[in-house]
């Protein structure tokens, strides 16, 4: 690959084909599939892992978002157990949304990889979406995340809100309603 062009595309046509397998096989994957951190890194690596070498490796480096590269495997292990709990049977305090947009705002935040977190996050989310029996998510009717628009603003702005308050439910439900738009 010469150019960023290039590498786009075949980034695309990658996570293209990870996603047609991940979200559109016959039988969804369970719950118990899905929250395991090996899933997460086999996900990564099967949407970027013809582009990059590293792709399905936690970052071992500092980057200017995301937790210390040394506390990413633990933070990724506590995020799916945290998930296990949200999406148990029985569980009314917090809805399935709440939850999904609850653990696609903490894997940005945690930002495991070099590269690719956001997409990752997503794609991650909507497979979980899946697995606990709800739709997949918009985010923002298929605008391209990726470019500055008004789509990626808000999306942005939603995660930085979370950021500041986690608690914040006006914050959470802003999320939801980009996700779900």
């Amino acid at each position: 690959m010469a150019t960023r062009e290039e590498l786009n595309t075949v980034e695309q046509a990658n996570i293209a084909d990870a996603l047609t397998t991940l979200l559109f096989r016959r039988r969804s994957r369970s719950l118990d599939q899905v929250l395991d951190d090996k899933f997460v890194r086999d996900m990564h690596r099967r949407m970027f892992g013809d582009v990059w070498a590293w792709a399905g490796t936690y970052r071992t480096t500092e980057r200017n978002i995301g937790i210390d590269p040394y506390q990413v495997p633990v933070a990724v292990r506590d995020l799916m157990d945290n998930a296990r709990h949200w999406f148990a049977d029985g569980v009314t305090w917090i809805s399935p949304d709440e939850a999904l947009c609850k653990v696609h705002h903490r894997l940005v935040a945690i930002h495991p990889f070099p590269n690719g977190n956001g997409r990752l996050a997503r794609a991650f989310t909507d497979v979980l979406a899946r697995a606990s029996g709800r739709p997949p998510f918009t985010w923002g009717g298929g605008s391209d995340l990726q470019a500055t628009n008004p789509d990626r603003d808000a999306y942005l702005t939603a995660l930085r809100q979370i950021d500041r308050n986690p608690e914040d439910v006006t914050a959470l439900g802003a999320l939801i309603t980009f996700a779900r738009s």
